[in-house]
């Protein structure tokens, strides 16, 4: 099988393309049998997803994927992008070799762990290192700044839990 017309388009102009400063929620995946990485990163404003961006080391393929995964995430709600499956990507690609369906999951998947990030800085949950497990930060009476993003943290935590960087603590008057 060859590539579909959309996925030749996708790969060649890539959307939503790039960084982001201060993303809300990161998503990371890789596959090591291939080689492909993708990262995307996500803003997001009254529960949707307002801004999206990616950053994709691997074939044509993972590219186009996610390229379209971040145009079909682009102002969803968050639940709407939840439902976002490598089945939807690839068919909205005009299907994909079958070596290359691989490719549809690593966009769904960077996509659901970057809400998956969102949600669980929102509740305070954060992680050191991306392979660490979440630890629940509790309140305590002092609370903490971050110094890269100019944020100032509802409770103490050790890392920032919009950028990740470590924080300052301080008492609030």
């Amino acid at each position: 099988m060859q590539y579909s017309e959309i996925v030749m388009e996708h790969f060649k102009n890539p959307h939503n393309i790039g960084t982001m400063e201060n993303p809300d929620g990161v998503g990371q995946v890789g596959n090591p049998v291939c080689g492909d990485m993708m990262k995307i990163m996500i803003k997001v404003k009254d529960d949707k997803i307002d801004d999206i961006k990616f950053e994709t080391f691997g074939c044509g393929a993972a590219i186009a994927v996610s390229s379209m995964v971040t145009d079909m995430a682009k102002g969803k709600t968050i639940e709407e992008a939840m439902h976002i499956t490598n089945k939807s990507v690839a068919d909205q690609l005009g299907g994909l070799p079958k070596n290359k369906m691989h490719c549809s999951n690593l966009g769904a998947d960077a996509l659901h762990k970057a809400i998956q990030d969102y949600l669980d800085r929102k509740e305070g949950r954060v992680r050191r290192r991306p392979d660490e497990e979440l630890e629940h930060i509790s309140s305590h009476d002092k609370h903490c700044y971050c110094p890269y993003c100019d944020y100032d943290q509802p409770e103490q935590v050790a890392h920032c839990v919009r950028c990740g960087k470590p924080t300052v603590e301080h008492d609030h008057d």
